[in-house]
């Protein structure tokens, strides 16, 4: 299955101030999942960012805040599946497209819940590997086998940025190339 740009929204779950610090290898999920979203960005894939119970665990960490749009909606949740909250659920919709693209934290909750219950709506999804993390690496790895086993596709940052590019040449596979050098 190729996956091509205009059939692709993005969540990004949970990248909040109390949660990242504590997760296996922030330094690359924070810096991969940064690479992603300007990509994203440059690729003009919409995004549905999600917080988890914002009052306890922290506003979307400034780094992310800073590249995103200032329009940007924040979408808050208790649900740790983002497909149980209905605005959520109907912010992706809205966008009409066939495949979610996920990543974020907590991999074995909120991220695996969220997968599961999208496939189950009947969305195809992309989780990014290393865009996603958890405090402890063994549940990170246990939760990609499941989300596997439920039919997601798992990729890497690079990888789906270049297949959503899909050719060299051009001026976005140079605003792209220079994001994964």
């Amino acid at each position: 299955m190729r996956i091509l740009a205009k059939d692709v929204v993005a969540m990004l779950v949970d990248y909040q101030s109390k949660l990242v610090p504590a997760m296996e290898q922030k330094d690359s999920l924070l810096r991969n999942s940064l690479k992603l979203i300007k990509g994203l960005q440059v690729l003009h894939i919409p995004m549905v960012v999600t917080q988890q119970y914002t009052k306890g665990l922290g506003e979307t960490i400034q780094e992310i805040k800073n590249i995103l749009d200032t329009k940007t909606q924040y979408y808050e949740k208790i649900t740790f599946s983002s497909m149980e909250e209905e605005s959520i659920k109907a912010a992706v919709a809205e966008y009409e497209k066939k495949i979610l693209l996920v990543c974020g934290i907590e991999a074995h909750v909120c991220v695996l819940q969220t997968v599961i219950d999208a496939i189950e709506t009947g969305y195809q999804v992309i989780v990014v590997k290393d865009c996603i993390s958890s405090r402890n690496l063994n549940d990170m790895e246990t939760a990609l086998i499941r989300m596997q086993q439920e039919g997601a596709l798992i990729t890497t940052s690079e990888s789906i940025l270049f297949e959503l590019t899909r050719q060299a040449g051009d001026e976005i596979f140079k605003q792209i190339l220079k994001l994964v050098k």
